[in-house]
């Protein structure tokens, strides 16, 4: 099919998604027509080469999503596959680099300074380097564990994914905090990442040695266990939430310091001296011009999201909007607005923040065994998690497009955190990591209530677990084995970043 029929042929979001790519000024107010219109003289202007990606202008950039979707099904099926953790060498500082470089194309070959300043900050930390490269991490995993329970399968579990958050009674609660990567997997695909992070976050923010990294690990996968046995004893699953008055002692006291600022002083340190917009500074950069854009992408966002409007924010008013630069690890360099909503009051001391934060594809997809249980979509896989997860959790947690691309969208508030790793001692790491894997667990018993898993999953991860201690011991020694593997990628990382390997994206010539 030549390039103007597949314009004729294409949806609105694929054409917003082409116009983008295209770098095309005031595409989202563009009829179909017009875009197609638009794209037409564009490709007018640039001629395609053979090798460029149809309707871009750009060269193909070398992908390897389909050989690994399909090593991911050999595995499945029970086929005697090389995958890459057992690649050594040469050969698998090559593989990390150009699982990192595909991992970041779209910011690479937009030369994003985030890109650049994430890369700076990988290199300088193990813990980060793991926690800002899942997709090299269950590259490792493709295919595996075809056999086990599936549930919606958290994507990302380390000791920094839980947290304070906003319950839909605007209450500080503690659960998992990221659903950026949620995808449906095996139980386990959870556990091996979460053991992984306690032992590498344990052995980075507090310099614990092996004996007690595994220790803690061990805690983890433990409370987990018995977290899954209690919701397949009481089936309280559907009603439980971590919340000031029954959290444990140690998460009690973080809720309880969240509560230490008002809202009125949180906002003071976000907005200008007048109250009525953000301030300027390197992490917020106001486009107070785009408004009136906003305002309608939120009036679409609560109708589309069927958004249960709290009293407290009014009539949903757009008072500012904001750039955010330089958040989060894995997330660095995605495009991040902070848009400002007007409370009930005059003052704007209870003005409401919501973040839209563009979603990107789960580093689990085409790597899972398969299953049937997928959900579609970027920011709606994200909403379907969040909504999955969390017993009453954030209203505001949502998903939206704009100009093509999609975009989640949740609540912050004073009282969203998380806790200090490397405040915690040997005895509180332990009792962290243990509440984690209960947490966790809770996340995965929810898959069959309100998400897609069609059998009681509980039991069934339970009679997958069978001998507690062998099966304890099989996820700490695959962690112990990770953890060193991810310490020698890193090794390599560092050295590829150095001699500048991902200031480029790795093209097809041919």
């Amino acid at each position: 099919m030549d390039p103007s029929a597949q314009l004729r042929t294409a949806d609105r979001d694929e054409l917003l998604r082409l116009a983008r790519a295209q770098g095309i000024p005031g595409r989202s107010r563009m009829t179909k027509d017009q875009l197609v219109a638009e794209l037409r003289q564009r490709e007018r202007q640039t001629p395609l080469h053979e090798t460029d990606e149809p309707g871009t202008g750009r060269p193909q950039i070398s992908s390897r999503v389909d050989a690994f979707r399909q090593l991911a099904e050999a595995r499945a099926a029970g086929e005697m596959v090389l995958i890459p953790r057992m690649l050594t060498g040469n050969d698998r500082r090559v593989h990390v680099r150009e699982t990192v470089r595909e991992d970041h194309e779209t910011r690479i070959a937009t030369g994003d300074l985030e890109a650049r300043a994430k890369f700076d900050k990988l290199a300088g930390s193990v813990f980060h380097f793991f926690r800002g490269t899942n997709l090299l991490f269950y590259r490792d995993l493709v295919g595996e564990d075809a056999r086990l329970p599936t549930v919606l399968a958290l994507g990302d579990v380390h000791p920094g994914n839980f947290g304070v958050m906003p319950s839909s009674d605007n209450v500080p609660i503690f659960g998992v905090n990221d659903f950026d990567d949620a995808y449906y997997a095996p139980f386990t695909w959870d556990l091996k990442r979460g053991a992984v992070g306690f032992m590498l976050g344990a052995a980075e923010k507090s310099g614990h040695g092996r004996k007690k990294q595994r220790a803690i690990a061990e805690r983890f996968v433990r409370g987990y266990a018995a977290g899954i046995a209690s919701y397949a004893a009481d089936g309280q699953e559907q009603t439980e939430q971590l919340r000031m008055d029954n959290a444990p002692p140690l998460i009690r006291q973080l809720i309880a310091g969240t509560l230490e600022t008002s809202r009125a002083d949180w906002l003071a340190g976000l907005l200008d001296e007048t109250r009525s917009g953000f301030r300027t500074d390197e992490e917020l950069v106001p486009v107070s011009s785009r408004r009136k854009e906003f305002q309608e992408l939120v009036d679409r966002y609560v109708a589309e999201n069927g958004v249960p409007v709290p009293e407290r924010a009014g009539r949903m008013r757009v008072k500012d909007v904001a750039e955010r630069r330089g958040a989060g690890t894995a997330s660095l360099g995605l495009t991040r607005y902070y848009v400002l909503i007007a409370g009930v009051r005059d003052d704007g001391t209870d003005d409401l923040l919501l973040e839209f934060k563009r979603a990107r594809r789960s580093a689990l997809a085409g790597l899972v065994p398969p299953s049937g249980y997928e959900v579609d979509g970027q920011a709606d896989r994200i909403r379907h998690a969040q909504r999955v997860h969390l017993v009453s959790g954030d209203v505001f947690y949502g998903s939206v497009d704009i100009d093509g691309e999609s975009f989640m969208v949740r609540e912050r508030a004073p009282y969203r955190d998380d806790i200090g790793l490397g405040s915690l001692s040997p005895r509180e790491w332990k009792q962290y990591a243990g509440i984690c894997g209960r947490v966790l667990a809770h996340t995965h018993a929810m898959s069959d209530e309100t998400g897609n898993v069609d059998y009681d999953v509980e039991p069934a991860i339970l009679d997958a677990i069978g001998n507690r201690d062998l099966f304890v011991d099989d996820v700490l020694r695959f962690a112990e084995e990770a953890a060193d593997r991810v310490r020698r990628d890193h090794g390599y990382f560092t050295a590829d970043h150095a001699l500048g390997a991902f200031r480029s994206v790795d093209v097809v010539y041919r």
